[in-house]
């Protein structure tokens, strides 16, 4: 059936990906960025350079390219559309940010976590890619005005939602580079909790998160 071999051929094309970028975020993390070249990349991925240009047009989209619009826009999607815009981007961000890193035990984040902060190291300690990291972040925004409108917005809508999207993930950026700086022993979600918070008051997200079972004597 057609169907399927079109979702086998994005299984794979999506595994690959992934495969690749792990390698190259491995490699950028122990020899430096500038040192590793797209061919060293390909060489540890067990493909041809012309197989990393056609999943990352660029070297430095072998770190920035990752899900994290499509995960925000579908926790988006699903908010209320009666909340205000901060708090549906908010509650967005920090749900999108418990995928990525849930199922930590205790202080050890599990691997998903851990490539998250291992490119987010690289994303901050590297100036090329923290230049380009603007670019991930107006895609980002677009991808949340786009799960915010509907079909008939008008332009002042549209700039509402721009500017939401805006101070939310400068926000997010600063609770980001703190997670970083923590080697990300604190708990991301509620770092992004904090931050919108201290941003837009404590009542655009609920700062009380559940931190787990009570421990004993607690």
């Amino acid at each position: 059936m057609p169907d399927q071999h079109s979702t086998l051929r994005a299984q794979r094309r999506a595994e690959t990906q992934r495969a690749i970028q792990a390698h190259a975020v491995r490699l950028f993390t122990e020899r430096g960025y500038d040192a590793t070249t797209v061919t060293d990349v390909a060489e540890a991925a067990g493909v041809s350079p012309m197989t990393v240009y056609r999943h990352f047009p660029t070297k430095e989209d072998l770190v920035l390219i990752d899900q994290h619009g499509q995960l925000v826009a579908e926790r988006i999607a699903a908010t209320p559309a009666t909340q205000s815009l901060v708090r549906r981007i908010g509650s967005a961000l920090i749900d999108s940010a418990t995928a990525l890193t849930s199922g930590r035990h205790e202080n050890n984040l599990t691997a998903d976590g851990r490539f998250l902060l291992a490119r987010l190291r690289l994303m901050i300690s590297t100036p090329a890619l923290r230049a380009k990291h603007l670019d991930n972040h107006y895609a980002l925004q677009q991808a949340i005005v786009a799960a915010i409108e509907d079909d008939a917005t008008d332009p002042e809508t549209t700039f509402h939602a721009q500017a939401a999207a805006s101070a939310c993930l400068a926000v997010l950026h600063t609770a980001l580079v703190r997670w970083a700086e923590d080697d990300g022993r604190a708990e991301l979600p509620d770092l992004i909790a904090k931050a919108l918070a201290a941003a837009f008051g404590d009542d655009i997200v609920d700062t009380r998160r559940d931190a787990g079972p009570p421990q004993p004597g607690g």
